[in-house]
């Protein structure tokens, strides 16, 4: 089986809204709301979707955290974790010039696999080959986050080299959960 991660375009989008309708979310934070929006925008502009989706010079609107606080957006973009089908998402996001992040951001990767393909190596696979792509931006570092009881996603990043830095609480905009920060250095 292969595993690469694919630029979302129009001809993805049908497994894409297949998993959306099965219950999967890409989003983590707050995957009934995200899904929700994600099939609208879909159904209401396919093409303006996927493009949203590619943002690597922060051209898109501030984003609205869950608190309904503004900020601006930051550079980067999402890829379908694909194997013929869509088989999760990951996204990564960045500020220029530094690896450093703005306390409002969780992490700088992000992913989530369709539950009817957990426990077969899809998110340690996707995580690897988008530290290649943080790479390629000149990061010394990507920091990711994880829920203390999220013990596969702990192991997909420690597979991936990386470190537990802290346990702390999450910006109060994402309602102060205690949470784990991991870094991956490059």
């Amino acid at each position: 089986m292969t595993i690469e991660l694919v630029k979302p375009a129009l001809e993805h989008l049908p497994s894409y809204v297949d998993a959306l309708q099965r219950g999967w979310s890409p989003d983590n934070v707050q995957p009934e709301v995200t899904a929700r929006e994600h099939l609208a925008a879909i159904a209401a502009d396919p093409l303006a979707f996927v493009e949203s989706l590619d943002d690597p010079e922060a051209k898109g609107p501030a984003l609205t955290l869950p608190d309904g606080t503004t900020v601006p957006r930051l550079p980067g973009y999402r890829r379908f974790i694909w194997d013929g089908e869509v088989a999760g998402s990951i996204g990564f996001r960045w500020q220029e010039g530094t690896s450093a992040l703005p306390s409002h951001v969780l992490g700088h990767i992000g992913y989530a696999i369709v539950p009817w393909k957990r426990g077969r190596g899809y998110a340690t696979r996707a995580l690897a080959l988008m530290l290649d792509q943080a790479r390629a931006r000149g990061l010394d570092y990507v920091e990711i986050t994880a829920q203390p009881d999220n013990v596969a996603s702990h192991k997909v990043i420690l597979a991936n080299g990386g470190m537990l830095l802290e346990r702390f609480l999450e910006d109060a905009a994402y309602g102060g959960a205690e949470s784990l920060r991991f870094r991956v250095n490059l």
